[in-house]
């Protein structure tokens, strides 16, 4: 049954244009991700009927890859299917998809197609809402690609579920929390989304709602970005994920690994623990893969203060070059200040004049100066494939007595104070940063090549004493090395 799907939503996918189905977010499952995805629920004994729910079906994949892997279950006889698809151009191709496999299953199978606004059209069920359906249907399964697509705050997906949304969402967290909402109690769910919502500020709310309702008992991740949706050409950190809707919580989430979309009877196994995997306040979901990982967390969270507790905070740079052109200068002149970039990191310390353009800028723009003074400065992006994804610079003021103001542009992130930071601070923020712990740390804690500000302030760090202490250590041996920061840290833990 899947073969003759895919045949038919690659013969789509090669006249439909990808500009089009990227209106819908519409990126399709392949064969091989929809299998293993079905293949990941538990069929519950005696059972004989199941309801299963795929919201923002597409062409069909992975509720026919469902209902292939039900065929070999004996007892199941019936299986209702309700899919939402509002994108007019793929649903005639779902019909006949779902009429066709209907046709060559063994079981029971009957289908429906809702053509209405998956979020809209539960709006007031959800929100428990004057004219809410007491009766509204629950499933026993939900499965889906749910649309990645940012939406405005104000759109009326947004506004539909505010309980879930802060700042500008997308639309595959809003599937995710409505599709927790519509499993009956014990029921499961299985879906493909980014991981971006594993941490941060702008899925808090989403978090704190998801893991009050259900728990997750499966991860899947996938190590190449681009093998996932390889027919689509898409760049995204991408997992799976499988959570059931119950209010206890697993000691054990299993955490899977592949390569790709293509290899996953080649694939890792690691059992880690649940409170280990979605840990603190902001339920931050750390994606674990072996022990050595599972420790680098254990020994950094035996320190119980972040940067903001001990007075200090990383903020990202302040000037947006591109749109600030008419002030940038390549040289020094009356009134020019320094701008720093990701380039004046070399070897643990910010070199300046670099003989790079447009290091100098002329403003009176009071939002984009900052007083001269000791700073960390912290690249922001770096490439996948590189050692390290922190990497951070020593910047000290009395290097560069001539200015009483500097500014950062927005590609890097600096650390500073409620008053100045000590050289001694400074450098033990560095012996933090440019260790292989918190390396670890970080890179286990957001999946992406980008040094998020909210997240690092999130992170555990030693009391400002040890920090301190650290630096004059680091300072005392003269070596800016990852090794000799391991060194030191390691002294401290």
């Amino acid at each position: 049954m899947i073969d003759h799907v895919c045949t038919a939503t690659v013969e789509y996918i090669d006249r439909m244009p990808k500009s089009k189905r990227k209106k819908y977010g519409q990126f399709f499952t392949s064969k091989e991700t929809a299998v293993f995805m079905a293949g990941l629920f538990s069929i519950p004994e005696d059972c004989t009927s199941l309801s299963i729910l795929d919201p923002g079906a597409g062409s069909g994949i992975l509720s026919v890859a469902l209902l292939e892997r039900l065929e070999s279950n004996a007892e199941i006889d019936t299986i209702e299917l309700v899919c939402y698809e509002n994108d007019t151009n793929i649903v005639d191709l779902l019909r006949s998809n779902l009429e066709w496999a209907c046709s060559h299953a063994t079981k029971n199978v009957s289908f429906k197609i809702v053509t209405d606004n998956y979020i809209l059209s539960q709006m007031l069920d959800y929100n428990s809402m004057l004219w809410a359906n007491p009766d509204a249907d629950k499933f026993d399964m939900v499965i889906g690609n749910p649309p990645y697509m940012k939406i405005a705050k104000d759109a009326p997906e947004a506004t539909a579920m505010p309980d879930v949304c802060y700042g500008a969402p997308n639309l595959y967290f809003l599937f995710a929390a409505m599709s927790m909402f519509n499993l009956k109690a014990g029921g499961e769910m299985v879906y493909i989304i980014p991981r971006s919502w594993t941490s941060g500020a702008y899925f808090k709310q989403f978090r704190k709602r998801f893991f009050e309702e259900g728990a997750v008992e499966h991860i899947h991740l996938f190590v190449s970005r681009d093998k996932v949706f390889e027919k689509e050409s898409v760049l995204q950190e991408t997992i799976i994920i499988k959570a059931k809707k119950t209010q206890s919580k697993p000691n054990k989430i299993t955490i899977t690994t592949t390569q790709s979309n293509a290899d996953f009877s080649n694939r890792t196994v690691f059992e880690a623990p649940y409170s280990t995997v979605v840990n603190g306040d902001e339920s931050y979901v750390y994606l674990v893969t072996n022990t050595e990982e599972v420790q680098t967390l254990n020994e950094l969270n035996r320190w119980t203060d972040t940067l903001p507790d001990i007075g200090l905070k990383m903020k990202t740079g302040l000037t947006v070059d591109f749109r600030n052109r008419e002030a940038l200068r390549d040289s020094a002149e009356d009134d020019a200040v320094p701008l720093f970039y990701s380039q004046h990191i070399q070897d643990g310390k910010v070199v300046f004049p670099a003989g790079k353009e447009h290091e100098y800028i002329v403003t009176e723009q009071r939002g984009l100066l900052q007083e001269n003074t000791n700073y960390l400065f912290v690249k922001r992006f770096t490439a996948k494939e590189e050692h390290r994804r922190l990497q951070c610079g020593v910047y000290l003021a009395r290097k560069h007595p001539e200015y009483t103001e500097i500014s950062t542009q927005n590609k890097i992130n600096f650390i500073s104070g409620l008053r100045e930071l000590s050289e001694c601070v400074v450098y033990g923020l560095y012996v933090i940063f440019n260790s292989t712990l918190y390396d670890s740390y970080y890179r286990i804690l957001n999946g992406s090549t980008q040094v998020n500000s909210t997240e690092i302030n999130s992170m555990p760090v030693p009391p400002m004493n040890t920090i301190e202490a650290m630096g004059k250590e680091l300072i005392r041996v003269r070596d800016m090395s990852e090794a000799t920061c391991d060194n030191i840290l390691r002294s401290y833990i």
